[in-house]
């Protein structure tokens, strides 16, 4: 039941699934229930990419590749209330500059979008499009399987990130502070466990060689988002792990959508 209570409550702060009335009072709330949560956080992209598979499958047909890809992004950017996206755009703006680690995390903290972020959200959002269209052409079970697994091995890349560094951001009022500050074994276990299915569809949907390149390609943008975060700012931020979020699921769709001899 506290496993159950966890991943509702995940589901609550990562979209805009309401857990409201007689559930929300089962489900209950304490900063250390919200950190428990961290483990479920790949089990939320099996419901984001639920979603967004299913408005592919039924736009694909209709409308074409393009369209369906556009649909679906525009679903899951909705479902999620363009929660990782906005991480994205703050951490391109801090860190973009050549600025020191205090004034990033400033830079962090202001809800005005600067041109570095825009660049990244326009790229990011262009590139993801372009995959998803482009994998959706080969066919609509292989799309739908690239919308669940990516959705769900990027949210398990910040349980690394949260594990390898620490919490560093200082604003007190920071909502996803006592979510972030760390992640216990068992939430990284669990973690895991959501991730396994994921990665047997992966494994299903390609052949031996796409399947090392996608795994590949997620590692080494896991990889060098530690080593900037780890350089940069000697840690992480909530902003962060959304931005690791968006790197790993664009890594994931261009293994997937490779066409490898």
């Amino acid at each position: 039941m506290n496993a159950l209570r966890h991943f509702l409550l995940a589901l609550q702060f990562f979209t805009r699934i309401p857990v409201a009335g007689r559930l929300a009072a089962w489900v209950g709330y304490s900063p250390a229930m919200l950190n428990a949560s961290a483990g479920h956080f790949p089990g939320v992209g099996w419901v984001v990419g639920a979603a967004g598979a299913a408005v592919l499958w039924a736009a694909l047909p209709v409308w074409g590749a393009w369209v369906a890809a556009l649909l679906s992004t525009a679903a899951t950017v909705w479902l999620t209330g363009a929660f990782h996206e906005d991480g994205l755009a703050d951490t391109a703006d801090a860190l973009g500059g050549q600025v020191s680690r205090e004034r990033a995390l400033e830079i962090m903290k202001d809800s005005r979008i600067g041109s570095y972020g825009t660049v990244a959200l326009l790229l990011a959002l262009g590139l993801k499009l372009a995959l998803l269209a482009s994998i959706a052409q080969r066919g609509a079970a292989l799309a739908a399987a690239a919308l669940l697994a990516a959705h769900v091995l990027s949210r398990a890349a910040p349980l690394v990130v949260m594990r390898a560094l620490p919490y560093v951001s200082d604003a007190a009022q920071a909502k996803s502070k006592p979510l972030a500050e760390a992640v216990s074994a068992r939430g990284a276990w669990t973690g895991v466990l959501w991730s396994i299915p994921a990665v047997a569809l992966v494994w299903q949907a390609q052949d031996a060689m796409n399947f090392a390149v996608t795994g590949l390609l997620w590692c080494l943008a896991l990889a060098a988002m530690l080593r900037l975060l780890r350089r940069r700012l000697q840690g992480f931020t909530g902003d962060t792990l959304g931005a690791t979020q968006q790197l790993c699921e664009l890594a994931l769709y261009l293994g997937l959508a490779a066409r490898l001899p």
